[in-house]
């Protein structure tokens, strides 16, 4: 049996993949803001030194993988303080307890909206881990009005920092595979109220083209997730994997950067 934590458990993909994994006998530890194993605000440095804490009174400070899937998706300075900052700091706050175990695994949750236009200076804030510069930018992209870059960012900054340290000693070196999927449109209740409306799904059409059997499931990336943390992934290193019906090949065509 292998021992698997999974932020944002409590909903959408994070609960497909806990009900997953468990139904094929593996133990997971859930983390999200209720309803968890563990609940921590993964939004401040308090809540992700308590993740650490939590991980390690029930597990003893031995786990086989991390699914770093929490998030959230509006535009607000909150969003870049959970989809980058504390994506990282859960998978390098938990990053020790991975050494115990004989197939260790670390998987994120990018997003296909980390193809558009990002904010260069929050991006940039976010890799250089200045926190305070980051939100401090965000706050100021909400101030100035309707931006939409904020998630992208969010998404981008993640998928960055993750093709800079997954070949690093501390992660390909230690025999930890690293890697994120970046989902398209999900059936899950954060895309419900934009789904609901006509001119909702025109909207979210003409932005995100899923031309593979449309809108998809949270069941589709959690069977992605279970088979990055799976024994069976032995040479995966730093992919971003678009399970998004081609959106990212509808948008970036022959390119494959």
């Amino acid at each position: 049996m292998r021992t698997i934590v999974v932020t944002g458990a409590a909903s959408g993909i994070g609960r497909a993949t806990k009900d997953l994994l468990e139904s094929r006998g593996d133990r997971v530890i859930g983390v999200d803001l209720h309803e968890a194993d563990v609940a921590v605000d993964l939004s401040t440095p308090e809540g992700r030194t308590a993740l650490v804490e939590g991980v390690g009174d029930l597990t003893g400070g031995r786990i086989d993988a991390i699914v770093a899937n929490a998030g959230l998706s509006h535009e607000i300075p909150l969003t870049m303080a959970v989809n980058y900052f504390g994506a990282v700091a859960t998978l390098e706050g938990l990053r020790p307890f991975l050494a115990g175990s004989a197939a260790p695994r670390a998987v994120t949750t990018s997003s296909m909206a980390s193809l558009r236009q990002p904010d260069d200076v929050l991006v940039e804030a976010a890799l250089a881990g200045d926190e305070a510069k980051a939100l401090a930018r965000a706050a100021e992209l909400v101030e100035s009005g309707p931006q939409g870059c904020i998630y992208p960012s969010s998404k981008g900054a993640l998928s960055r920092w993750l093709r800079r340290n997954a070949p690093t000693p501390a992660w390909a070196g230690a025999g930890i595979p690293l890697n994120a999927i970046a989902p398209g449109v999900v059936l899950t209740a954060m895309t419900a109220e934009m789904l609901g409306s006509e001119k909702g799904r025109d909207m979210v059409s003409a932005h995100v083209p899923m031309p593979l059997n449309g809108y998809m499931p949270p069941e589709s990336a959690a069977a992605l997730f279970a088979w990055l943390v799976s024994p069976e992934n032995t040479h995966l290193c730093g992919q971003v994997i678009f399970i998004d019906g081609g959106t990212d090949v509808v948008m970036r065509g022959d390119s494959t950067w």
